[in-house]
């Protein structure tokens, strides 16, 4: 039998998601790694959830986030649940490589603290517990930079790596994210107690999400129709989330229902791509040999998701009118179409959505698409286009700027006549700086990743340090590092991008 870690002091972590019912998780202990080292820390991070900085930087810290020990007074468990993968039923999944350490509060918020890569669990099946440093430095950089552009999401805590061999495509060596989350609750939880048929825990989960995570929904609603009502506020939140990454050209790359959070918060950093041409129907993972995961299908997928948890969710209701619930679900269309409007009238400058901006926006997702433009350069060159502009008089011809990124055909021109002319509320250097503030120079893009991989599997991680404070404060324009700003290299086309990467 394996020694349990040593068990050292430091912060006192709750459990409240393990406390909620028995069949919930199960407790399991990490497994031990050599020659652990940091990384990566998150002292902001740290601060904002309620941990001191100063255990961060402690040796009992680096044990405890590299699985090498357990705090004192916490018990780490890894949760249990099942899911749609691909659009088929794949049965008991759960955390397979992830531990919740627990959850701390601050100022009434709670924070889960999750290990991912810290060893076999129950749920493991056919895989080995482990994460390599290649994935867990991507979702590291990634969730950060998803953050800082205001996007719901998990965020990174801490990487610690270990010369340990894991194998995957190649042998790698193994790394271990320390993740957060206000809960890693995903849709799969409910699947996996309705599908194995345990209404009491389907219903203490239900109780869960809407005392401890949803107050209101708590509070306002009870029985059949609280069921309903949670499944509006999921539907609205994570209509949101979608509307969110298609501004910002991001693919996910495997939107199984056991990788929907039901906080609508992007979780599960695996093949993503924020991508680099605008092609609608981009796929960026490539096991996704059908394209069920593209760009344009993104939205499609998850109104899927959320049908397969409101069937999870009638298993708790009383009644059999389904009619809520087929209700709430209808709300996904018009809240999605709305967001979307919303967030792309900012990007472009817009103003209020009406249909002179809403025809505005369809017509630049054709340009993008036609030209095979850089979805986030093209969005920033608008935005510095106008604020260097002298006055609307300079504007009045397509600035060569724009030209470079969408051409210079008719359809465009028209756009420019017309955005011009919807444009005239203010000054041009007004709305651009504006626009700078909302259309990044930086995001991560795969061959900027693989940059700071190939370092860091070097020992360095110098790279992952500055591309990191790239995209902290990723509207800024950072002279030093304009290359990542510009083209993409050649090379960067024959990156393909795994679940494991």
């Amino acid at each position: 039998m394996t020694p349990s870690p040593p068990r050292v002091p430091g912060p006192q972590l709750g459990q409240r998601y393990a406390s909620a019912h028995p069949a919930f998780a199960v407790q399991v202990d990490p497994t031990p790694v050599p020659q652990a080292r940091w990384a990566l820390r998150n002292e902001a991070l740290a601060d904002a959830v309620g941990l001191p900085a100063s255990w961060l930087h402690s040796d009992a810290a680096l044990d405890v986030l590299a699985g090498n020990a357990t705090l004192e007074y916490s018990a780490p468990v890894a949760t249990v649940y099942s899911g749609h993968q691909f659009g088929h039923w794949a049965g008991q999944l759960g955390d397979g490589r992830a531990l919740l350490l627990g959850d701390v509060r601050r100022d009434g918020q709670r924070t889960e603290i999750q290990l991912k890569g810290a060893g076999l669990t129950p749920f493991s099946r056919m895989g080995d517990g482990r994460a390599v440093l290649r994935s867990s430095l991507r979702e590291f950089l990634a969730s950060e930079a998803m953050a800082t552009l205001g996007v719901p999401t998990s965020r990174a805590l801490a990487l610690v790596t270990s010369p340990l061999p894991v194998r995957r495509e190649r042998v790698e060596t193994a790394a271990i994210v320390t993740r957060t989350a206000p809960s890693f609750v995903r849709f799969g939880h409910f699947e996996h107690f309705a599908h194995h048929h345990q209404p009491d825990a389907l219903r203490a989960l239900i109780d869960h999400v809407c005392t401890d995570l949803w107050p209101d929904l708590g509070r306002d609603f009870t029985g059949d129709e609280r069921v309903a009502a949670l499944l509006l506020r999921v539907v609205q939140r994570s209509a949101e989330l979608v509307a969110h990454w298609q501004a910002l050209g991001f693919c996910h790359g495997v939107l199984n229902t056991d990788n929907m959070s039901i906080l609508g918060l992007t979780l599960d950093y695996g093949p993503f791509q924020w991508m680099d041409a605008h092609v609608p129907n981009h796929i960026c993972n490539h096991s996704d040999q059908g394209g069920r995961y593209a760009y344009d299908q993104q939205p499609q997928v998850v109104a899927w998701n959320l049908q397969a948890l409101a069937v999870a969710l009638s298993a708790a209701c009383d009644s059999d009118d389904t009619e809520p619930l087929v209700q709430a679900l209808r709300a996904f269309a018009p809240h999605y179409a709305q967001s979307l409007r919303q967030g792309m009238a900012r990007k472009l400058g817009l103003g209020e959505v009406n249909e002179t901006s809403t025809g505005l926006i369809h017509r630049w997702f054709d340009l993008l698409a036609e030209a095979g433009a850089d979805h986030t350069r093209s969005h920033r060159r608008l935005s510095d286009t106008l604020r260097d502009a002298s006055d609307w008089a300079a504007l009045q011809s397509l600035p060569q700027a724009m030209q470079d990124e969408l051409g210079g055909g008719e359809a465009v021109q028209a756009w420019w006549r017309d955005a011009l002319a919807h444009w005239r509320v203010d000054s041009p250097q007004a709305l651009g700086q504006a626009l700078c503030q909302i259309n990044p120079c930086f995001v991560l893009r795969n061959h900027m990743a693989q940059e700071a991989i190939d370092a860091a599997e070097g020992g360095d991680f110098g790279v992952a340090e500055q591309l990191w404070t790239v995209l902290r404060t990723p509207f800024d324009e950072h002279p030093a590092h304009a290359r990542w700003a510009t083209e993409v290299p050649s090379w960067a086309a024959s990156l393909s991008i795994s679940c494991s990467s």
